[in-house]
């Protein structure tokens, strides 16, 4: 059994199964990536032959001769769980980043002043103005005092008071705006799926802090995304100790410069 080898190409969430029933059997796995196989089986051949056949033989061959292949090792199999996490947290950030563009466009059309009165438009209490009052003529027709409490009661920090909701109901008057339905419905509609996946991020870094140990961690904003990006790091590159020096971990992240090298002209080239 302790001179089987297996070797594996990383095809995605295709591997893990087959993977995870080779650990459990003790069977020592070396999970190779494809670029890497490719590369070997081009240099066997001048014929651009591509088969499932001939990508077996040429892992095969690899694990005879290549003795710098490292088998996979348990802990990397369970930071498959990480990097998923922080991939799936990154497409929720890049989704929330659109639907944010969105509302600043959505904004600009239907109530653009507000961009005036408050250093970002992405604040809890302006969400809740424009959730409820979706462009100056909701705005116009609110009374004061509703206006007053909605903006006290959202906002945590600037605690948002009469003198702001004076100052919006100001700007109302000199507003140069459109009365548009349907982006008013749409601007509604986007500041709840903003908010919504707000939600899902904070379970996701909640489930990242567990995943890796975080639990306790400060909630103080600049200390948590030196974490955050700590995490994602590990989740890329996985176990530190199957690289034997750091140029090895430039490489597998595409960081190493390369050299092409012609007569006397020498040009470095980072890929």
């Amino acid at each position: 059994m302790s001179e089987i080898k297996v070797g594996l190409e990383a095809t995605g969430q295709y591997h893990l199964n087959l993977l995870r029933s080779l650990l459990d059997n003790s069977l020592p796995s070396f999970v190779i990536n494809p670029l890497h196989t490719n590369l070997f089986t081009k240099g066997q051949s001048l014929r651009k032959t591509i088969t499932d056949k001939v990508d077996a033989a040429s892992i095969a061959i690899m694990l005879l001769s290549d003795r710098t292949l490292k088998p996979y090792l348990e802990s990397s199999y369970h930071n498959e769980e990480l990097k998923s996490l922080t991939r799936y947290r990154f497409d929720k950030v890049q989704e929330r980043a659109r639907l944010k563009t969105s509302v600043s466009r959505l904004v600009s059309i239907l109530f653009p002043e507000p961009k005036k009165l408050v250093p970002t438009l992405h604040i809890a209490s302006v969400y809740a103005l424009l959730s409820e009052f979706p462009g100056a003529s909701f705005i116009a027709a609110a009374h004061l005092t509703r206006l007053k409490k909605l903006l006290h009661n959202a906002s945590n920090k600037d605690r948002y008071g009469r003198d702001m909701a004076v100052s919006i109901r100001d700007a109302v008057s000199l507003s140069i705006d459109s009365v548009l339905l349907a982006k008013s419905l749409e601007l509604r509609h986007t500041i709840h799926l903003i908010e919504t996946l707000t939600m899902e991020i904070n379970e996701i870094e909640a489930a990242v802090k567990c995943n890796h140990g975080y639990d306790g961690f400060p909630h103080h904003h600049d200390l948590w995304a030196q974490k955050r990006m700590g995490a994602m790091i590990l989740a890329e590159i996985g176990e530190f100790s199957r690289f034997d020096n750091p140029d090895q971990i430039l490489t597998y992240a595409v960081l190493s410069p390369t050299i092409y090298q012609s007569s006397q002209l020498a040009l470095p080239m980072r890929i």
